[in-house]
């Protein structure tokens, strides 16, 4: 089956251009407010529109099991999955009380979770009770890999016909930082040994054990760097592959993606290599502190707005960014020109 994905347009370049030139005409010292005018000018160029809109969010989490947690990849059980799923869909997580914060549409989609979770408020979206475990056996078929694309493009349009003006994509699943290291290195060659992180929290030997898994996995399944479909099939996620979708469906719409942490940003980076447009509308959250988050930062070229040691991922540090974003947007609406203050500007 032929894989299409949507099109995406690149930057309204004239969008851009008239609200650089409305920002310089701003009450300020010619780029005094530093990365905020450079943020509104990429937004109007994201969205084609000279004085964008940001508001409402939309933050769109998606959960899935991984077989390779058997392996000791984790400090945290996999039954911690379907918990926190439960946790989210009654607004106790950190990126719930942040997502109320900024007043964000909020949704949580089971992709592939282990168990069923019967709870209100959950998107039924299973492909299949956990990837396979990648030390044994490919996580998931080339098919269920196209499937988890298409569930995220598909609730990508769902937020968005809801209104959501900015889309961050979160997620779920004790085991996710091995498949994404697994995809980083994949995707561009990276060493395991520079990439891999403690995740939940690993000790030395959980760490090191973590960093021989995805090294041993990468050998076993050998993922073709040029096929990012065959790269998530071989090592990847359910969630992620979902992410990924998810972030394309947003470009293809022109609605800026606001990247969290390692986890969302290498789903962005395999959006990338699927549809290289979508790194015009991707914006950097933050910083994490997984040391697979700066390399995977520099690969997509994007300087995060904010720096904070955070590690916990489900979408949290890019909630926490989003007032920024709101404010370029602000700046320029609601910023008065020297011309309609009346003051001088030379």
């Amino acid at each position: 089956m032929a894989v299409i994905y949507p099109a995406i347009e690149p930057r309204n370049q004239e969008a851009s251009e008239q609200t650089r030139q409305h920002v310089d005409q701003l009450t300020k010292p010619l780029g005094s407010l530093g990365r905020l005018e450079q943020l509104a000018i990429e937004l109007a160029g994201m969205t084609g529109e000279t004085m964008p809109v940001v508001t409402p969010p939309g933050v769109l989490v998606f959960a899935a099991d991984h077989g390779v947690a058997r392996e000791g990849v984790s400090a945290y059980p996999q039954e911690v999955t379907a918990q926190m799923v439960l946790n989210m869909v009654h607004g106790g997580a950190g990126v719930n009380v942040f997502a109320r914060q900024i007043g964000a549409i909020q949704k949580i989609v089971d992709v592939g979770v282990a168990v069923e979770i019967e709870a209100p408020g959950v998107y039924h979206k299973k492909i299949r009770a956990g990837s396979g475990n990648m030390l044994k056996e490919a996580a998931m078929t080339a098919d269920e890999a196209q499937r988890s694309i298409t569930v995220g493009l598909e609730m990508a349009e769902a937020m968005i016909g809801e209104g959501a003006k900015v889309l961050i994509v979160g997620e779920v699943g004790i085991g996710n930082t091995t498949a994404s290291s697994a995809i980083l290195s994949a995707l561009t060659g990276a060493d395991p040994e520079q990439i891999v992180g403690r995740g939940t929290g690993l000790d030395d030997a959980g760490w090191q054990r973590k960093k021989t898994v995805v090294r041993e996995a990468l050998a076993l399944h050998r993922p073709d760097a040029t096929n990012p479909l065959d790269v998530l099939a071989k090592v990847g996620g359910l969630e992620i592959g979902a992410m990924a979708g998810a972030i394309m469906g947003a470009a293809s719409r022109r609605v800026p993606v606001l990247l969290d942490g390692f986890i969302a940003t290498v789903a962005a980076l395999l959006a990338v290599r699927m549809e290289p447009l979508v790194a015009d509308y991707l914006i950097a959250g933050h910083r994490s502190e997984e040391p697979g988050h700066d390399f995977v930062l520099q690969e997509l070229g994007k300087e995060p707005l904010l720096s904070l040691k955070l590690r916990l991922g489900e979408g949290s540090g890019a909630t926490l960014a989003f007032p920024i974003v709101e404010a370029a947007t602000r700046m320029v609406r609601e910023m008065a020109t020297f011309a309609s203050a009346g003051v001088s500007d030379r």
